[in-house]
């Protein structure tokens, strides 16, 4: 990809905002209490900017314009499913989860299970998070890589270095700060690439025409089995394009993936009120869907106007000519990043590519934070006094577990080939939804009622069972196989523990 002078000074002026950002945010760190939950300091745009610069990342913008291209509005999934998973968030566990008194989401485990369902399920979330660490790190280097003549792990350790600066300095104040003026940056982006795409395509009917044009009937559209304009407006205009069960099931895991994960309790644990922690995250359930809308108009717009080099193989293979006056990807994945460098006023596409890097950077260095404060608080202090005891050293060590995260997510991202992105990034949900959210659920609201051992067991089973499921020929997402089991074993427990109360005497 060419890039001016003008394209260059965008991309660095706005790396260069966060930066200064994550340095700024810095300075209201005094503990480790400031760094982990913003001193319980933080309003509600705080709040959703931590929110968001984290759940916001590759795979709700660059993924999703990716998922577009090839199968238009189902794309919406990720961001709407993480919008309601917001929504619930904010109703139904905001105020529960600061009442709860916990700093970490096993610690509403440990309270009613035991410290040992705690260090299990610290572990096997920890994974689940490291997972997905590694596919944003993967993302910024394919961002990267395709802009600048960089190889890979170069591009990789300029991603740590930038995750570092976002929020080893400011904690949650740099997640969330930093959060924001992304949030602020996104919605600039997406206003003028919609404008931009409704101008050029005459709004999304024009959107069908072109890809109607270039696609049915033609050898192009046969190698996606569009051979006529049903099969294209059911393939591009549907939720359910690649089916109901996989596409729901795609946004209940994000639903549940909302809901499991630290890093998103921890913005609510941020906040200086109930109510504000309800509005940070309502804020962010109203916020997120619309810019999957605007990804997919990129998507769908990039559809009409480009060939992968993939499509351009086979096409060579059957003997057909490539159409003219298409622009060549050599991956789908480069879809949002050549659409800016592109169709966008330079000054402007340059904003939008540094954007598009800060926020892989941003999604990779809050989910970092989260993995950090699970180890830090749900394992190390437990080990050492010091850091239980300590604020200045539990704050070294959080930083510097953050730091060894994402030297070791590098050192993976290195070794395991791009392909694997979006399979990190369900395996990830998957592990976090069911080793968290069924055992966390009865520590919130089934107090006493449930056997410790059967959370054990379930906290076990759960991950081992989306584990499994992956290697199934299942109809749906191996996170409900997971989900299931957990929710069997708590059965039992529960009717186990009703039935053990019953044979206490009361006298």
């Amino acid at each position: 990809m060419h890039l001016s002078a003008l394209h260059v000074v965008g991309l660095v002026a706005t790396i260069l905002l966060i930066i200064g950002i994550g340095v700024y945010s810095g300075r209201k760190v005094k503990s480790a209490a400031d760094f982990s939950s913003g001193g319980g300091k933080a309003g509600s745009w705080i709040v959703c900017g931590a929110i968001m610069g984290t759940l916001v990342s590759s795979q709700a913008t660059i993924g999703t314009a990716q998922l577009a291209f090839s199968y238009g509005m189902s794309a919406w999934w990720f961001t709407l499913g993480s919008g309601i998973g917001c929504l619930i968030l904010a109703l139904g566990y905001a105020a529960p989860f600061r009442r709860s008194g916990c700093k970490t989401l096993l610690q509403i485990v440990s309270q009613e299970y035991g410290p040992t369902a705690e260090t299990a399920g610290s572990i096997f979330c920890s994974i689940g998070i490291f997972i997905s660490v590694v596919a944003q790190i993967l993302g910024a280097t394919a961002l990267l890589t395709t802009i600048f003549p960089l190889n890979h792990l170069s591009a990789a350790l300029i991603s740590i270095a930038l995750m570092a600066f976002y929020v080893i300095f400011g904690g949650v104040w740099g997640a969330g700060m930093g959060g924001v003026a992304k949030l602020i940056l996104l919605y600039v982006s997406a206003i003028v690439g919609g404008i931009l795409v409704y101008g050029l395509a005459h709004g999304f009917s024009g959107l069908l025409e072109t890809l109607e044009s270039l696609l049915v009937n033609s050898p192009l559209g046969s190698l996606s089995d569009l051979t006529t304009t049903e099969s294209l407006h059911q393939r591009f205009t549907s939720l359910v394009a690649r089916g109901a069960s996989k596409d729901i099931g795609s946004g209940l895991s994000l639903i549940l993936g909302v809901l499991s994960t630290q890093t998103y309790a921890q913005a609510i644990w941020s906040a200086k009120s109930d109510s504000t922690a309800r509005k940070g995250a309502l804020l962010s359930a109203l916020l997120i869907p619309p810019i999957g809308i605007a990804c997919i108009l990129i998507g769908l717009y990039m559809r009409g106007h480009c060939i992968t080099a993939d499509e351009v193989a086979a096409l060579q293979a059957m003997g057909q000519t490539i159409p003219e006056g298409l622009i060549q990807l050599n991956s789908s994945a480069q879809v949002f990043p050549v659409f800016a460098a592109t169709f966008l006023p330079h000054l402007m596409g340059g904003i939008v590519l540094g954007t598009l890097f800060i926020t892989v950077v941003g999604g990779g260095s809050g989910l970092a934070l989260g993995m950090a404060s699970i180890l830090v608080t749900d394992i190390f202090a437990r080990k050492s006094k010091r850091v239980k005891e300590s604020s200045r050293t539990n704050l070294i060590v959080t930083r510097s577990t953050i730091m060894v995260i994402l030297v070791a997510a590098v050192i993976v991202a290195v070794l395991v080939p791009g392909a694997m992105i979006n399979d990190f990034g369900f395996l990830s949900m998957g592990l976090r939804g069911a080793v968290v959210f069924l055992p966390m659920c009865g520590g919130l609201w089934l107090k006493g009622r449930i056997p410790g051992r059967y959370a054990l067991v379930s906290i076990f089973a759960g991950p081992i069972a989306v584990l499994a499921g992956n290697f199934l020929p299942l109809p749906f997402d191996a996170l409900f196989l997971g989900m299931a089991v957990c929710l069997v074993i708590l059965a039992v427990g529960l009717a186990a523990g009703k039935h053990n109360s019953a044979n206490v005497p009361t006298h």
